[in-house]
């Protein structure tokens, strides 16, 4: 049982430690990115478990939203306390003015539209308006075509046969060859 002891590798530790140790010894001044800090992890400690790369990813995003890393341009680094603050892209946000000590933010109306107050009398719908112009609204109607037409010539279709709209009906072959027989 002694000799399992010795040959059993030490215990990682915490995967926010291994990001820290890889991020330190890489030493890059711009940071060091998810593959680079995986790597170093990988070639030093060897037997990692199956979901490495889930774990990392989960670690370096929980670090980094608890201020323990900063990302900038895909990398990874340690809080410098003496930097200022890196800004994103963008405008830049408002300053926000503290408020007197004693003094509670409030909204004066709740947002979205009011309620209809159930105890309010019916409303009438509105009464129509006499149009102004005293034009009807909408497309005028069609006028008929006087008669000749533009050109003056009275050959035109008279007002019994009325074409029908939109395109004729396709005439059947069958049908031009009994015309042009009674000939």
């Amino acid at each position: 049982m002694a000799a399992e002891e010795v040959n059993k590798p030490p215990p990682l530790p915490s995967y926010p430690q291994l990001i820290i140790n890889a991020i330190e010894a890489l030493n890059d001044k711009n940071g060091s990115n998810k593959t680079s800090i995986s790597k170093h992890i990988e070639s030093k400690y060897g037997d990692l478990p199956a979901g490495h790369s889930t774990l990392l990813s989960h670690h370096l995003n929980k670090m980094k939203e608890t201020g323990e890393l900063v990302f900038w341009k895909n990398n990874y680094m340690k809080v410098d306390p003496n930097a200022p603050p890196r800004r994103a892209r963008g405008r830049p946000p408002k300053p926000k003015v503290p408020l007197p000590p004693g003094m509670v933010l409030s909204s004066g109306r709740p947002r979205g539209r009011p309620p209809k107050d159930p105890n309010a009398p019916p409303r009438s719908p509105k009464p129509k308006l006499p149009s102004g112009s005293g034009k009807p609204r909408g497309r005028p109607r069609k006028m008929a075509r006087p008669e000749g037409g533009i050109g003056g010539s009275s050959t035109s279709v008279t007002s019994t046969s009325v074409r029908p709209r939109g395109r004729p009906p396709k005439v059947k072959a069958s049908a031009l060859t009994q015309v042009s027989v009674g000939h």
